[in-house]
């Protein structure tokens, strides 16, 4: 990654900050406690996809906890829970055998596991020992026939929220646009409803509170074709060019994301919540605006007026 592209990521035009001093943005300082780095930063975004192998390229170190540390929850593929790593010593770096261990971790991975792709991320020692990690994966992915994305998101890059946004551009690069959407299921449809298709990127499903909110979504006729990236599968993240809306959960993580996507394929975004019966309704709203369809609009504030009743007579007792 070259420092223009890092200074380029750190100038968000939609972020309403940008204009001001960005703290947060500073590079870590030496001495700092260790942890939130843009190697951190890119794999939590990235983990709850869970259908893919997630290949750590570095020392073992790198990997932290390896079994299950983005907490996550997912209603099918448990893969994304296992850390892998090609725990490379000091020996591999003096010897130069850090490419040769990362392809036969990719070959071990796809053996092993049968991922629908494997994203290997760059670490310190990786990036600065100068791995090709690209030429790899491109190896990799020709050679097995799987896809194999490299997330360039070293962690000397800059602090936890840039790797965020380095993940996000490497789904921009290698994988969001390169497959279009199943059809709407004929067990989907229904008389009178119109199923949207749209999308929620910076949302990560963590403890699993996203399954409360997905059945007002089904009702309202709303097909989510994808997240980025809770309980998501490789190929949703593949079609999110086509959702008809997206909505940005955690925009400080992967604004880039939702406004490059409109830049290239016209799909229009909002910042939204889905914290708290106001900030539901308004993002439930949102969408109904954004959708342009009467009927969805109508249905909206059907489900609102109830969602809210059933709110305030749960607090009536404590008012």
């Amino acid at each position: 990654m070259k420092p223009a592209q890092i200074a380029q990521l750190l100038d968000e035009p939609a972020c309403a900050h940008n204009a001001k001093e960005k703290s947060g943005c500073a590079r870590p300082k030496p001495g700092a406690t260790a942890g939130g780095c843009s190697f951190d930063g890119a794999q939590i975004a990235l983990l709850p996809i869970a259908d893919v192998a997630h290949i750590v390229h570095g020392p073992i170190a790198c990997a932290g906890s390896s079994w299950d540390n983005r907490g996550t929850k997912t209603t099918g593929p448990t893969l994304f829970k296992i850390g892998m790593t090609t725990d490379l010593t000091e020996q591999d770096v003096i010897m130069g055998r850090g490419e040769m261990r990362l392809f036969h971790a990719i070959k071990q991975a796809i053996d092993d596991y049968r991922p629908a792709a494997v994203f290997v991320y760059l670490t310190c020692v990786t990036a600065l020992v100068g791995d090709d990690m690209a030429a790899v994966c491109k190896a990799a992915q020709e050679h097995f026939g799987v896809p194999v994305i490299p997330v360039d998101a070293a962690g000397f890059y800059g602090t936890k929220n840039l790797g965020n946004r380095l993940a996000g551009e490497a789904m921009l690069e290698y994988v969001i646009g390169t497959r279009e959407p199943d059809p709407v299921p004929q067990a989907a449809e229904r008389p009178g409803i119109r199923v949207h298709d749209v999308s929620l990127i910076g949302e990560y499903n963590i403890a699993g509170e996203f399954f409360h909110v997905w059945p007002l979504f089904d009702e309202l006729g709303l097909r989510i074709l994808g997240t980025l990236s809770g309980d998501a599968r490789f190929a949703e993240v593949q079609t999110l060019h086509r959702a008809e809306a997206s909505m940005v959960v955690c925009a400080k993580a992967l604004l880039n994301v939702a406004r490059k996507v409109e830049a290239r394929w016209g799909v229009p975004w909002f910042e939204g919540s889905f914290y708290g019966v106001r900030d539901m309704s308004q993002a439930l709203r949102e969408f109904a605006r954004l959708l342009n369809d009467p009927d969805l609009a109508a249905r909206t504030e059907a489900l609102v007026a109830r969602e809210e009743a059933k709110a305030n007579a749960a607090l009536a007792p404590w008012r």
